[in-house]
């Protein structure tokens, strides 16, 4: 019998079941389609070899007119500046106390333990635990050690030997009178606004008399817990900046305990100055027990005061000129004036000299291209301090300060009329696109005297979150609800091939994380998404506009940005780094590298009408393993039969093919003998090795008739 070719319909398709996809590609994962043909995805490598602190979900790219690129990095706790490999702190300040309003108390003067403690002891039985936290970390002897609760006399649940004491391998032993100390230092401001996991810098605080220095509090702090509107608690460490402690779990500090010599308060000249409150990595409902993230905060401890006035941190930022604004989400507007340099915070427009009445909260912060307006969307009027989500105002062209709508000026405002609040903006060529929770509107520059009109393009669509739209080649793609849609003049729903497959597997709680970004080298959209047994974005689906087909796989990606000022898109990862992506073919996380596993799976392919088994010699592979470094580069060939559409595979075969030289042309594996018998097969094209890139070509089959039974 002649060979036959195996032609596959690009792209994903389950839509359908595999049976009636024959002849096309029914699973894939870390596989994209160029020229109708799959192959491997590009791999990825550390942009920079330090990490953030935080959940990033906002990146953007520019060059200053000195030729010095930055990257501005917004994460649920902090705002960062990256030039270079250095990240710079550039998260606003919303607070700064008198001085001497902050006090500070250690409260926790060494106790004695009641009875002598086990090596294995995790109920710590003491004098008294009164004034230590409700869960925290006490020193006895050497030994460190983290409890997730107290009664009056008990240090519960404790976790012994932490932060790498005692030095032995096992805990040690403490005699009955050793002391025990605490790192807890209560500080007491009035009306401070904080929340947890805020951060907090003092200066010309002095000592409290014994350990705890005036070198170990003049300096930046994490709050570890809110007690009340007045006080709430930090953890004394060694002098040290957050950036240096940060690490790929948070911060890493060595922690300073008091003695019974600290029992002053840090004086009268102590300033406190707070940043901007922290947002939340995880979106959560309600207030109370059992709202928030698992392993947010300590065991059995309400998360009233966490949740209250925190959301999901989505930043919206955008260049003015060499500058930066800023804006987090509900938040105020911030600008970062490059000439300051990197070692200054970016500030609230409200607090710049000669700012003119500009909104003190917003959604979003835009500024449009092409006339240089700065805009807010889901903001304050100008008349009062309550936020309009449905409100759009801007500013006088080309001023960052001037906000009073003036017939003199080109400041104003627009309201939308549907919709209970702006979720998205997106900038295109000749306009801006606004959403609201079930409509799209369209804004446009006017000029003098109305500046900017808007009207309404369509209603009774969604869009799944602030970061769900993207605009390439003056097309605007998002993810909706549970559909996907395009504008070019028009709202179109995309028909997708993997609709089901990508909704029914979606976790909605934490559909505000869903991020859109580009990879216009390949015409690709992607979306990443959770899906249903994940908190945070484990997923994508990729719609390639250039050739009009869909497929999907796995990679944890909290945003993603297109090249630009870089070679290689630029993702972040829940590992605290940022990642350039389309480097080589491995994961670049991990020292020494590791493999990237790939693979795509075809539908049932019969013949006829499935009424004859067919009998399978050989097959002829037909594949390019291009640009792979490995010195023989590998993909499997699996070729599974069955008889029956719903039935179990009966007979499975894997195949290596494997590259033998690359000169004077490339060469490979030139058959694979099989012997399988099935009335249909599907094809299998996987690998899982270093150095390995592929792609598939037209591979042909040696296929007979073999009867009936």
């Amino acid at each position: 019998m002649p060979l036959t070719k195996l032609q596959f319909k690009p792209g994903v398709n389950r839509e359908t079941t595999s049976y009636t996809n024959e002849g096309g590609w029914f699973d894939a994962d870390k596989v994209r389609f160029r020229f109708g043909f799959p192959e491997k995805i590009g791999g990825w490598s550390k942009y920079a070899n330090v990490n953030f602190l935080g959940t990033c979900r906002a990146l953007h790219s520019w060059k200053a007119l000195d030729g010095t690129e930055f990257i501005g990095v917004g994460t649920h706790l902090k705002y960062y500046l990256l030039e270079g490999q250095q990240y710079y702190d550039i998260t606003p300040i919303r607070l700064t106390a008198g001085a001497g309003d902050a006090t500070f108390l250690t409260g926790f003067d060494t106790i004695n333990m009641a009875g002598n403690l086990s090596a294995t002891e995790v109920d710590i039985i003491v004098d008294s635990t009164s004034g230590f936290p409700a869960s925290g970390r006490i020193k006895i002897d050497d030994e460190e050690i983290t409890y997730a609760a107290k009664t009056g006399t008990t240090f519960i649940a404790c976790n012994r030997g932490t932060n790498g004491t005692p030095e032995v391998p096992t805990n040690v032993a403490h005699n009955d009178g050793a002391n025990v100390s605490c790192c807890t230092l209560t500080v007491t401001e009035a009306d401070h606004g904080a929340l947890d996991n805020d951060f907090v810098t003092f200066t010309d605080a002095a000592s409290l008399g014994g350990l705890i220095t005036a070198a170990v509090l003049n300096q930046e702090y994490q709050i570890t817990a809110i007690v009340s509107d007045n006080v709430y608690q930090i953890e004394a460490r060694a002098i040290a900046s957050i950036g240096s402690i940060t690490t790929t779990t948070g911060l890493d500090p060595t922690f300073v305990f008091s003695n019974t010599s600290d029992s002053g308060t840090g004086g009268t000249g102590t300033v406190a100055a707070y940043q901007i409150n922290t947002g939340l990595d995880t979106t959560i409902s309600g207030n109370g027990w059992n709202a928030g993230t698992w392993g947010r905060g300590t065991w059995n401890s309400s998360t009233d005061l966490t949740a209250s006035g925190q959301m999901l941190r989505i930043w919206s930022h955008d260049n003015f000129g060499e500058d930066l604004l800023i804006n987090d989400r509900d938040g105020n507007i911030y600008y970062w004036n490059k000439t300051d340099g990197t070692g200054v915070r970016a500030t609230a427009l409200d607090s710049l000299s000669g700012a003119n009445s500009p909104p003190t909260s917003a959604k979003i912060v835009m500024v449009s291209d092409k006339d240089r307006h700065i805009i807010t969307f889901g903001c304050d009027p100008q008349s009062s301090a309550d936020q309009d989500p449905l409100l759009i105002r801007f500013g006088n062209q080309g001023s960052v300060l001037s906000w009073q709508a003036e017939a003199t000026n080109t400041a104003g405002d627009l309201t939308l009329g549907s919709g209970s609040q702006i979720v998205a903006a997106i900038e295109t060529k000749q306009q801006i696109l606004v959403f609201t929770d079930v409509s799209l509107h369209a804004m446009q520059f006017l000029g003098p005297p109305f500046t900017f009109g808007i009207n309404m393009v369509s209603d009774n669509l969604t869009i799944i979150g602030p970061l769900g739209a993207i605009n390439v080649e003056d097309t605007v793609f998002w993810m909706g609800q549970k559909e996907f849609y395009s504008y070019s003049g028009a709202v179109q729903r995309l028909p997708c091939t993997v609709r089901d497959y990508v909704f029914s597997d979606f976790n909605f709680f934490q559909k505000e994380k869903v991020t859109a970004g580009t990879n216009t080298a390949f015409g690709e959209v992607w979306w990443f998404y959770p899906s249903a047994s994940s908190q945070e974005n484990d997923r994508y689906v990729v719609f390639n506009y250039q050739q009009n087909l869909w497929y999907y796989g796995t990679i944890v990606r909290t945003v993603w940005m297109d090249r630009g000022i870089n070679s290689d898109p630029i993702a972040a990862g829940t590992d605290h780094f940022l990642y350039s992506h389309e480097t080589g073919f491995d994961d670049g996380s991990t020292t020494p590298v590791t493999a990237i596993s790939a693979h795509i799976e075809s539908s049932q392919i019969d013949m006829g009408d499935g009424d004859h088994f067919l009998f399978m010699s050989k097959m002829v592979p037909d594949m390019t393993f291009r640009d792979s470094t490995a010195d023989f580069p590998s993909a499997t060939m699996t070729l599974e039969t069955r008889n029956y559409p719903g039935g179990l595979y009966l007979q499975t075969q894997s195949k290596a093919v494997t590259r033998t030289a690359t000169l004077p042309i490339e060469q490979w594996t030139e058959q694979l003998n099989l012997r399988l018998r099935g009335r249909a097969f599907s094809l299998k094209v996987a690998s899982s090795d270093t150095g390995v890139g592929w792609r598939l070509g037209t591979p042909r089959v040696d296929l007979r008739p073999d009867g009936r039974r």
